[in-house]
């Protein structure tokens, strides 16, 4: 019996002991978590005009830690918007989870709007949310100050296939062609940019790009995400203009 009990009593301070490290080591990780998560987060806005920044030529993870965290201080203004064009009062942009908000009815929503300034230059990134073929899918979209000429774009996912939708994601080719596209007709109508199968895409045409080989689900999934979620600034970007 007494040793049962000493057993008891070694794990007892065993566990307690385990207990204590853990929750040191939670306090002591979780900001870095946080810090980290915060970064990944404007990197991947940042991404969307990542042309526009410095001398043009890096990709986004050429740049620091420090130095997107310095960018998002100096040189972004954060506004959350609804789709009526109202403005929300005290609410940062990078604090909205587009991920809940796509669950809410299309009147509650907010939108997350990131408009980059250096100097003269004005861009407005928008944050965009569908469905590709096996999960969600995202991305931004950067316009020029016209509100309507689109200058960067940048998009992620949750599991498409390696190799096909991934390459929304992976191939620089399939987000360069959105550079120079429109989302409005020179009537001022809101058209998107319509993602077509590969190849289908009209020369010259200025709402259209090609879609990824083999990957018509996913290219349908991201046209409709853009036409869904540009349309959702429509009405603000409208009241700007």
């Amino acid at each position: 019996m007494e040793s049962n009990a000493k057993i008891i009593r070694f794990v007892t301070i065993l566990t307690v002991v385990v207990a204590g490290v853990l929750t040191l080591l939670r306090e002591v990780t979780n900001p870095l978590a946080q810090r980290n998560e915060e970064i990944f987060n404007k990197r991947a806005v940042l991404s969307a005009i990542v042309s526009k920044m410095g001398d043009g030529t890096k990709t986004i993870d050429d740049f620091s830690d420090d130095e997107v965290l310095e960018i998002f201080k100096t040189k972004i203004e954060q506004k959350v918007i609804k789709a009526d064009g109202s403005e929300v009062e005290g609410v940062l942009a990078e604090k909205i989870d587009m991920a809940k908000e796509k669950k809410k009815p299309e009147s509650e929503r907010l939108y997350p709007l990131f408009i980059y300034k250096n100097g003269d230059e004005v861009y407005y990134i928008l944050a965009v949310r569908g469905n590709g073929l096996w999960d969600e899918i995202w991305g931004y979209i950067a316009l020029a100050s016209d509100k309507n000429t689109v200058v960067g774009a940048s998009f992620d996912h949750k599991g498409e296939t390696p190799g096909l939708g991934a390459e929304i994601k992976d191939n620089p080719k399939f987000r360069a062609q959105f550079v120079g596209k429109k989302v409005y007709e020179d009537d001022g109508d809101y058209v998107s940019v319509l993602v077509k199968k590969a190849g289908t895409a009209r020369p010259g045409n200025l709402h259209e790009v090609d879609g990824i080989s083999g990957a018509t689900i996913t290219s349908v999934g991201v046209s409709k995400m853009l036409e869904n979620g540009i349309k959702a600034y429509d009405a603000y970007l409208k009241k700007l203009k």
